[in-house]
């Protein structure tokens, strides 16, 4: 493996001077950056949703912003940024686009991953193509197996060097057009392993085949695997199953991403409704005032509205700081804790998103469902983001441990 040429010298803003890839040089200057991305992102947002386009210029935008290299280490000249900024990083994109912030997810969680399963070599080279803008994307779950940890995507020794992969993969977010392909495989002895393919590999291709009508842009869909070459430098052993595995928050890290986006959902679908009524929406002529944002019922509900929204931030907040704790201490109970609190924000931020994104109509009137305003995008985005895993176990998981003391299983990788 070899790494990229450097880019030039980091400027004093946090820049790389001369550099088509900014350098981000702190966790302030990735949530400004994120803010700046947002505010185009969002603009498209409604027209990329009823078109079902997808992000190609909205992608160049993230990639040349720095926030590619958000979970690179800052000794290998990323962000390394907190568990707390990157939870906000995805709050403040997924308010401006959910679907477009989800092609993020995997790439900042398998960057991450290269931290933790790859050597020393392998962490200089993926860090290195991170930092230089270019993107991951994934082919983690499978269709028509026995659940979703069932995994049939094989890696078997090639007699010429390496290893050849053969599998399908769907739900694969972000591997349309990615520049590498992070595959999760298995061995014929049964270890897990990652291998991390380029997009354009032969025998690799990616089908845009995924017609939901929610998070319709996140460039989800089918990973054919044939014969694929892999070379020993691109694989990075996950391991066998210990017979008593220690918890760690590693299932809690992507998690975390995905509580982020559905509480950007809900903020999202908040500023959309309260734009709406205080340009667009009548009062009802009982109130007898000139304005629905004067009328009372209105006020209540926004009111109320508002406060869940600012609960599921903050409860997505504690989460990553206990991410972070558990990250810089270590211990069981504080890995513990932050696996809990994930699972908290995960549940409560979903069920927050479909909330504000359905109550927003009550108050918007007839109008309110015109296909040109494009508010009912919010509800199909929750509704389809919010399927990604149960919310019901992440609340029984809680609730056994408060009553029983009983933690959730090292074994149980999303929480």
């Amino acid at each position: 493996m070899t790494s990229p040429t450097a880019d030039a010298a980091t400027a004093a803003d946090g820049t790389a001077a001369g550099a088509t890839v900014a350098r981000l040089a702190s966790g302030d200057r990735a949530v400004a950056a994120a803010h700046a991305v947002a505010e185009q992102v969002r603009a498209g947002a409604v027209a990329r949703d009823r078109e079902h386009a997808l992000p190609h210029a909205e992608l160049e935008l993230l990639r040349r912003s720095g926030l590619l290299a958000l979970s690179v280490p800052a000794e290998h000249g990323g962000v390394g940024a907190s568990h707390v900024v990157i939870a906000e990083v995805f709050r403040i994109l997924a308010a401006a686009d959910p679907a477009f912030v989800q092609i993020v997810q995997p790439h900042v969680a398998f960057v991450d991953a290269v931290r933790r399963f790859g050597t020393p070599a392998q962490q200089a080279f993926f860090f290195g193509e991170a930092v230089a803008g270019r993107r991951f994307g994934n082919a983690l779950s499978e269709r028509g197996t026995k659940h979703a940890r069932d995994y049939r995507t094989r890696l078997t020794r090639d007699p010429a060097g390496g290893w050849r992969l053969n599998g399908a993969k769907y739900y694969s977010t972000g591997a349309l057009g990615a520049d590498w392909i992070a595959v999760f495989a298995a061995k014929d002895d049964g270890e897990l392993v990652f291998a991390y393919v380029p997009g354009d590999a032969p025998g690799v291709a990616v089908d845009q085949d995924w017609t939901a009508f929610g998070q319709r842009s996140t460039l989800s869909g089918t990973t054919t695997l044939d014969e694929v070459h892999v070379p020993d430098e691109h694989v990075l052993d996950y391991g066998l199953a210990p017979a008593a595995p220690r918890p760690t928050i590693s299932g809690a890290f992507p998690q975390l991403q995905h509580a982020a986006i559905d509480v950007g959902i809900a903020r999202g679908a908040l500023e959309d409704g309260i734009a709406f009524v205080r340009t667009r929406a009548r009062p009802w002529p009982d109130a007898e005032v000139e304005r629905a944002a004067d009328e009372q019922a209105t006020q209540l509900h926004y009111g109320r509205l508002t406060t869940l929204v600012h609960a599921a931030e903050q409860l997505l907040r504690r989460a990553a700081e206990l991410m972070d704790v558990a990250r810089d201490e270590g211990g069981e109970a504080a890995v513990t804790a932050a696996r809990l609190g994930v699972a908290e924000a995960k549940a409560f931020g979903g069920e927050v998103a479909l909330e504000v994104a359905t109550a927003i109509f009550e108050s918007a009137g007839s109008s309110g469902v015109d296909a040109k305003h494009g508010l009912d995008r919010h509800w199909r985005n929750a509704r389809t983001h919010t399927l990604h895993d149960p919310n019901r176990w992440k609340y029984i998981h809680v609730g056994n441990f408060v009553l029983n003391g009983v933690a959730p299983s090292a074994t149980n990788h999303v929480i």
